[in-house]
Order: C-alpha cells, then structure tokens, then sequence
C-alpha cells in the first residue's frame, strides 16, 4: 500500500483513469470528499476494506444520530419511506453520493464510475491499493468508530 498526500493523488490520478483505495484506518467523511472529487473529475475509482473505514467521534452519539435516522418513515404511505443503508459499502456510497450533484448528467455519470466493496474481492487482490494520507486516521485506533461496528448495531448482517 502507498500512503499519497493531496499533491501526489492528483499527479496519480492524471496518470491512471482507475484508482483503488484501501479504506482501512480512514475517516469516512474525508475519504468520500477527497473520492467525490476525483469521481467529479472523471476518474474511475475502487474502494476496497469499506468496513474499516472509522467515524471520528463519540460512539454513542454517532449510533444515536443513526438510529434517529432511521426513524424517517413516511406516515401516509410506508411504500414512499427512504431507502435506508445498512451495510457499509452502501453506507459509502450514499455519503459519496450526497457530495456529488447527484440529479445533474454529471453528477449520475460520476457515481457510474465508482464501485464501493466489503473486503477485497480476487480480481483486486494482486492490485497495490493506495492510501490517501489527508484522510488517514492521526489518534490511536480507540478514539474512532468502525463503520461495521455501526452498521452491525443498526441491522447489517455480515
């Protein structure tokens, strides 16, 4: 793995038209603005190890905020309530998805190009994943939430 900052990730992304980065021991929020820039920028991109990607935070208020989030439900008709994630790679994904203009041509053609995965499938196996180095944890590891820990307490199944 190759831990990039800002500066090296651009001069990267110019060279490569698909990127894979490794998920593990990043912040999420800073992963999927730093991945929906690239995606905006027309760069093909592969997250792989979504479940260990953290939440910077009190656990306790992060698994609050969860589940008052999925407390939204439509009182007319429940066939019209949100579609809820509950398993990491889609946890990613929607955050990704909420950082790009998602009803505008290229903000749909962006999110065609991203692929989000729990765990590293065998066609990614022998790649050198990247690490990007802004949104890499700076704590010790007992300061931060996994998400599969969250999404294990909000109804993922592994």
């Amino acid at each position: 793995m190759v831990e990039l900052s800002r500066e090296e990730l651009k001069d990267l992304a110019n060279k490569k038209d698909t990127l894979i980065i490794d998920a593990t021991d990043h912040i999420a929020g800073r992963l999927c603005s730093n991945v929906a820039k690239l995606l905006l920028n027309g760069k093909r991109v592969v997250i792989l190890n979504s479940e260990k990607s953290v939440f910077s935070g009190n656990k306790y208020s992060i698994l609050k905020e969860y589940r008052d989030y999925l407390q939204i439900k439509s009182v007319i008709n429940p066939k019209h309530t949100p579609i809820h994630p509950r398993a990491p790679n889609n946890i990613i994904t929607k955050m990704v998805r909420g950082m790009v203009p998602i009803r505008r041509p290229k903000g749909m053609r962006a999110m065609d190009r991203l692929r989000v995965y729990i765990g590293v499938p065998n066609e990614y196996s022998k790649t050198d994943a990247i690490q990007i180095q802004d949104a890499k944890i700076r704590k010790p590891i007992l300061y931060y939430t996994p998400i599969s820990e969250i999404a294990k307490l909000i109804g993922w199944n592994e």
